[in-house]
């Protein structure tokens, strides 16, 4: 796996991105009230999208859950889920990679259409988890699936921008400079193997939601071709 340091593609539209560094402060702050709460892994279930919990759900749909849980509707956690994380090293992995590719997807699509395709993105994404494995008691969190969303958009707009990256090999950083199209078509490449890995062996998983990051890969790919067919190129 590789850490993206930076992109040589500054902002041409927008003056500011708003809507990622606030996306950020968001999951940073909600991960801040994760951590009072670390006494009661129950609470952090209860706002996790569970996939056996959302299909068999009655009406209001909430679900039956332990003593110390917090009662939250099932739907309301295919938003929820987006902005928990298990730690401090998912949270800063996912942040990063929102912070280096973000901006500029924000730039291409403006501000209040980046948050909508970010939630879009977000909800495909557990939607494609819970396809594979409806019956499943494993929660999902994670703001990846909506992040996949945003490295699609990415390679649409900008698929010959040079990204900055750093991959650890036996614990020695090489620094490396790429092509977004390459970079990109690698990550997802990677992903939809490691999902079919964890198909074919049931104990394979460590803990990740291949088919989440796939979901949001793909409908963001959808989303902004459909974007670029219709307005042209993303020009400076």
């Amino acid at each position: 796996m590789f850490v993206p340091l930076g992109d040589d593609n500054p902002l041409k539209r927008i003056r500011f991105q708003y809507v990622t560094v606030s996306l950020i402060l968001v999951n940073v702050l909600v991960f801040a009230l994760q951590l009072l709460a670390i006494k009661s892994p129950a609470v952090l279930g209860s706002f996790a999208v569970v996939p056996d919990e959302l299909m068999h759900a009655g009406f209001p749909g909430i679900a039956e859950h332990t003593q110390d849980a917090v009662p939250v509707p099932e739907r309301l956690t295919l938003i929820s889920y987006m902005f928990l994380h298990g730690d401090f090293f998912h949270l800063a992995g996912n942040m990063l990679f929102l912070w280096v590719f973000g901006d500029n997807v924000e730039d291409a699509l403006g501000h209040v259409l980046y948050l909508v395709f970010y939630l879009v993105c977000g909800l495909a994404a557990t939607f494609t988890q819970i396809a594979i494995d409806p019956n499943s008691p494993v929660p999902t969190l994670g703001a990846s699936g909506a992040i996949s969303g945003v490295l699609a958009g990415y390679l649409i707009f900008f698929p010959g921008a040079r990204v900055k990256i750093i991959i650890p090999v036996y614990f020695i950083p090489f620094r490396l400079v790429v092509s977004a199209a390459f970079l990109l078509i690698g990550w997802i490449a990677l992903q939809i193997f490691s999902g079919a890995v964890s198909v074919m062996q049931v104990d394979s998983g460590e803990g990740v939601a291949w088919f989440a990051h796939i979901g949001g890969f793909a409908m963001g790919l959808a989303l902004c071709g459909l974007w670029r067919a219709a307005r042209g190129p993303v020009r400076g």
